[in-house]
């Protein structure tokens, strides 16, 4: 049998444990675990997008420009990117329940604490704060759900997991949002964090409590570091999902001195985004079941086809707006990247799982950037959308480099046995 990291079987951590495999309320083990898990996502899809409507509110508080006030949302991805890694390999050996209480609570402590916050420095570094256990979360939380469901529903319940985040963005980001502008900023740094408490309350009642593998250890996870598929699989999410984030980070001036939309409409248009999120995400775990790596590639070209599109329609209100549903739908490849990891990570799980995470803020960072530097170009706020389609195609070439990859490695030891 071929041993390609393309076909390999799950790992032993993403298998269902053998007391769970024929107990008649798995099903409903399963739906409350990934529900317990969901609410912690959507504390943090709540929290790390509600300050990107309140800068206003937090400039004008802090007596700071608006700019500046930016920089509590990269210091929130530095603590991400820094954070997914770090905290994956020191906490190797904790029970998974266990951490990933540990884990929200100090999410949610972080939150509480950046509403206090007495001033700038201060309220910078306690987003980086909060940010560290946001990767890690999610990678265990993958783990786990994957670990209860059906070897064929792996990235359903991962995606059901992710659904929490996405749901952040279309339910959470609104009310927090509201709670801000009517009580201030602060108010919606307490709602995440009185959501994230409430979390860890629920994950301490339905979540399983599973063992870490035998022999984890913080040395073997950073094995993980050694596979060339594993770092391919990291290039995809950083490369390919930058596409969303280079327009989606300036959907808003675009919609407004491009399209001419109401402003009034915005709200709606920012929702219609999370519509987006949330199909994509349930759409694309069913189809990485069925077919894990074809999806992938698949949806590396949708999202380059939809930032193609944004070009052409982003100058009237109307078919903007479509568009912006579409570019949405882009996170459909989360789940299946998430898969992708743990099965091409052997036996260094926690790791592989929590980078795909710092992978995406890496990309939400570069999008950004390179949507930026289009713009002061001089070639306009359609030119998002060019950078978009690049970002996604140069995605596609990572998936093509790790196809061809795995495809050599599958082929080597029967060319080994002929010669």
């Amino acid at each position: 049998m071929s041993s390609s990291p393309e076909l390999a079987p799950p790992s032993p951590e993403t298998r269902r444990p053998d007391h769970l495999a024929h107990r008649p309320e798995q099903d409903r083990l399963l739906l409350r675990t990934v529900f317990a898990l969901g609410t912690g996502g959507f504390a943090i899809g709540t929290g790390e997008f509600v300050i990107m409507g309140l800068l206003p509110e937090v400039a004008r508080d802090l007596a700071i420009s608006i700019p500046q006030a930016g920089h509590v949302i990269s210091a929130y991805a530095l603590g991400v990117v820094v954070g997914a890694p770090l905290l994956a390999v020191l906490t190797a050996s904790w029970h998974r329940r266990s951490l990933l209480m540990a884990l929200m609570l100090l999410f949610g402590l972080g939150n509480l604490a950046s509403a206090l916050a007495p001033d700038y420095l201060s309220l910078n570094l306690l987003r980086l704060c909060a940010g560290l256990p946001h990767g890690s979360y999610f990678g265990m939380a993958a783990l786990v759900a994957a670990a209860l469901s059906e070897p064929h529903q792996r990235a359903r319940a991962v995606g059901l997991v992710m659904l929490g985040l996405t749901g952040g963005t279309l339910l959470g980001v609104p009310v927090a949002s509201a709670l801000g502008q009517w009580l201030g900023w602060r108010a919606a740094f307490v709602f995440v964090g009185v959501a994230a408490l409430l979390s860890v309350g629920m994950i301490r009642a339905w979540v399983p409590n599973l063992a870490p593998p035998p022999g984890a250890s913080p040395l073997r996870e950073l094995g993980a570091l050694q596979r060339k598929q594993v770092w391919l699989t990291l290039g995809i999410a950083a490369i390919g999902f930058g596409g969303m984030f280079s327009v989606f980070s300036y959907v808003k001036p675009t919609l407004l001195q491009v399209a001419g939309m109401p402003l009034a409409w915005m709200p709606l248009v920012l929702s219609l985004f999370g519509v987006g999120m949330v199909g994509g995400n349930l759409i694309g775990s069913r189809l990485a079941d069925k077919a894990l790596m074809p999806t992938v590639g698949g949806l590396l070209l949708w999202s380059a086809a939809v930032q193609l599109l944004y070009v052409l329609t982003c100058h009237h209100p109307l078919t903007a707006a479509l568009t912006v549903v579409l570019v949405g739908t882009a996170v459909a490849i989360g789940p299946a990247l998430q898969i992708r990891l743990m099965d091409v990570a052997g036996d260094a799980q926690a790791l592989a799982a929590a980078l795909n995470h710092s992978a995406f803020n890496l990309a939400n960072a570069l999008g950004a950037w390179l949507g930026g530097l289009a713009i002061d170009a001089g070639l306009g706020y359609p030119s998002t959308g060019w950078v978009g389609t690049l970002l996604s195609l140069g995605g596609f070439g990572m998936f093509w480099w790790a196809r061809q990859d795995a495809r050599r490695a599958a082929q080597a030891p029967a060319t080994a046995l002929t010669g």
